[in-house]
């Protein structure tokens, strides 16, 4: 029995390989992994012995030869196939423990020239994973180091891999040589000016249930690499498997949590934040966070930017909650929530980070993309576009409210007091419905006086500004830009309101 092994990932290789040669098989080895491999005391027979051909091209050239593929690809059970072998002087190749060359993180560095990521575009490689993995039948293929256990104890067992497991390896060959041949079309298309095409590569993190709705099926992918503030890479510390609207859910609760560095809560439900507070501490946050909406809360998913202690822990007990997500919760607080055997409860990477972050949203037979929305404007008085300026309390309440109105589905109104909701009017046909019922939640909670309210899209005309007014509404925030834009500010000074305009919009379809 013969193994090919040629890796750039040299991870675990010496006691594999050693394993295989106590047990009668003979090494064929290339280059680097050859020179490891003799200096650790292995016996091997180099690839040039093999095919009678030595090494060109500065190591370009050494694998892609009948000797090579011929003894992988020859099937077993055919004689003539074997007869052509024998014929040709060549051996057949039991296994081939092959991985690539970084391409992906070569190309990652700072500064990388093309001539460097050329030369880590591996040919022979890819090649022997394919044909050790067409022929699997026959050919035992490895291209990961964590398998290496795997099949060093099936061989101690008898002689060899188990037929299930060659199959299983010779998929994953495929996927290792899928991925990088993606990663390199991407990065050869971008150099050659071409059209993009979008390779999306996810590993099923779990099959749901159901989706939306019992009758749908559905599954949750989780992409390569983790990332801050994303439910894929969390840790679920108790409570039920997650469903699809879980996720969901889940998902638009971490995006809003990810723009508040001041201690902060939010309560969400149905993707629309229905309480939200920052406070001095974690505390004051919940609890401002819980009154702002009692009965919406019902049923919903909680979200903190701190570690969750037990006094917020026992606010949270006598509700039924779905999910609570934080960064981290101290010993107490998960006794607490313990007793709530159903409560999801998810500790979630909350790290800052600048990096953008893609997001893609597919729509029938096709798929958008864009970077997520995780930018947070400053809000200064050079932005006041009345006469009457705003005040600190009324300009602290405008930045809370211009952070939380992002997270709100368009058309979205968020009418604040006190850096915590009051209102939210989310999703209607139009501006004036959506403050509407921001402002009647408002009333409804006893607040008529000193408001702010924050729009996520401009005013265009003084109906809305007319609307706020009645309710208490002393200072808006809002993009601004609309052809009408005197018609609104003329309202507001008519009224004696402050109006800001940041000149960027968050619509959120």
């Amino acid at each position: 029995m013969r193994a090919l092994v040629s890796v750039s990932d040299k991870t675990g290789l010496v006691p594999f390989v050693k394993g295989l040669q106590a047990l009668g098989w003979e090494i064929i080895a290339t280059g680097g992994t050859q020179r490891l491999l003799e200096e650790s005391g292995v016996k091997t027979i180099g690839i040039s012995e093999v095919t009678g051909f030595p090494e060109i091209c500065d190591g370009r050239v050494k694998t892609l030869h009948p000797k090579v593929h011929g003894g992988i690809l020859a099937r077993r059970d055919l004689p003539d196939h074997m007869e052509t072998l024998k014929e040709n002087g060549i051996e057949t190749i039991e296994m081939v423990c092959v991985n690539l060359y970084p391409f992906r993180q070569t190309i990652a560095k700072e500064g990388v020239t093309m001539e460097e990521a050329i030369e880590n575009i591996d040919i022979g490689g890819p090649s022997m994973l394919r044909s050790a993995a067409k022929n699997w039948r026959d050919v035992t293929v490895v291209c990961d180091p964590s398998d290496y256990d795997t099949v060093l104890e099936e061989v101690r067992a008898s002689g060899n891999t188990t037929s299930e497991t060659r199959l299983k390896l010779s998929a994953k060959a495929y996927s290792h040589t899928a991925s990088y041949d993606m990663c390199i079309a991407s990065y050869m298309r971008e150099k050659a000016g071409l059209n993009k095409k979008l390779y999306l590569e996810y590993d099923l993190k779990q099959p749901l249930r159901y989706g939306e709705n019992p009758h749908q099926a559905a599954e949750f992918y989780a992409a390569g690499q983790a990332v801050p503030y994303s439910l894929a890479f969390a840790k679920q510390l108790q409570g039920k498997e997650l469903s699809y609207n879980n996720i969901q859910d889940a998902n638009a609760a971490l995006c809003i949590v990810r723009d508040f560095a001041e201690p902060f809560c939010v309560a969400l439900k149905h993707m629309n934040p229905c309480g939200a507070a920052v406070g001095k501490t974690l505390e004051e946050a919940w609890e401002a966070a819980y009154e702002a909406d009692k009965v919406s809360i019902y049923g919903g998913i909680v979200a903190v930017n701190r570690p969750l202690t037990a006094a917020v822990a026992n606010g949270m007990k006598p509700i039924f909650l779905e999910i609570v997500l934080a960064p981290d919760f101290t010993p107490e607080a998960l006794e607490i929530l313990s007793s709530k055997k159903n409560l999801r409860v998810i500790q979630v990477d909350m790290t800052p980070s600048d990096a953008p972050v893609p997001q893609y949203i597919s729509v029938t037979g096709g798929m958008l993309s864009q970077q997520l929305d995780t930018a947070v404007e400053t809000l200064t008085e050079e932005m006041c576009v009345t006469k009457k300026k705003p005040t600190a309390p009324q300009m602290a309440d405008l930045t809370f409210g211009w952070k939380l109105v992002k997270h709100v589905k368009s058309n979205a109104i968020a009418v604040v007091k006190d850096n915590h909701s009051v209102g939210i009017g989310a999703g209607q046909t139009n501006r004036v419905g959506s403050a509407e019922i921001a402002l009647k939640e408002a009333q409804a909670a006893g607040f008529m006086k000193d408001l702010v309210l924050a729009s996520d899209g401009f005013l265009p005309f003084g109906d809305t500004v007319e609307l706020a007014s009645r309710y208490g509404v002393t200072a808006i925030v809002q993009p601004g830009g609309s052809i009408r834009d005197e018609e609104s500010i003329a309202k507001a000074d008519e009224l004696g309101i402050t109006m800001l305009f940041t000149g960027v919009r968050h619509f959120k379809h």
